[in-house]
């Protein structure tokens, strides 16, 4: 699959390297916001904090306790792409309007979350480091995003 660089986001994780092309096309509104907060570093050292084996990994939390985010709400984005392994989608609290900077990348497909979360990338290479994600809720001694970078600026 061709990669546009602009909306190419590199996770080098304590597993390996995880390639997410992401979706402005579906959330033009998280994408834009993610690539901000990559581009700050927001995301570099990040924990992986909530891993539930043949579901997802959940990351983007600063105090790594997934009570935390940058502090700007972003309004769903909710759109038709199914949640599939490897898709990647913003964590939420009750409120649909409460994404912030966490997100997660389904291991299996889980259709239950359809049009309930707001899709915004696929994991294109590195599925297999996904996979290595030292599970549990919360996860001890967890795996972490080293540095997140776009490709564009790499």
């Amino acid at each position: 699959m061709a990669t546009d660089p602009e909306n190419t986001l590199k996770l080098e994780t304590t597993q390996g390297d995880v390639v997410i092309a992401m979706r402005p096309d579906l959330a033009p509104n998280h994408v834009a916001r993610i690539k901000e907060l990559v581009r700050e570093g927001f995301y570099d050292g990040i924990v992986f904090h909530r891993v539930i084996d043949g579901f997802m990994a959940q990351t983007g939390c600063p105090h790594g306790t997934g009570t935390g985010g940058s502090g700007k709400k972003l309004k769903a984005e909710f759109n038709a792409e199914p949640h599939v392994r490897g898709t990647a989608s913003m964590a939420r609290a009750q409120n649909p309007d409460s994404g912030d900077s966490q997100f997660f990348i389904c291991f299996d497909d889980a259709p239950f979350l359809n049009k309930q979360y707001t899709v915004w990338g696929k994991v294109v290479e590195g599925m297999e480091n996904v996979d290595k994600i030292k599970r549990g809720e919360p996860v001890q001694n967890p795996d972490k995003i080293i540095k997140a970078t776009m490709l564009a600026d790499a």
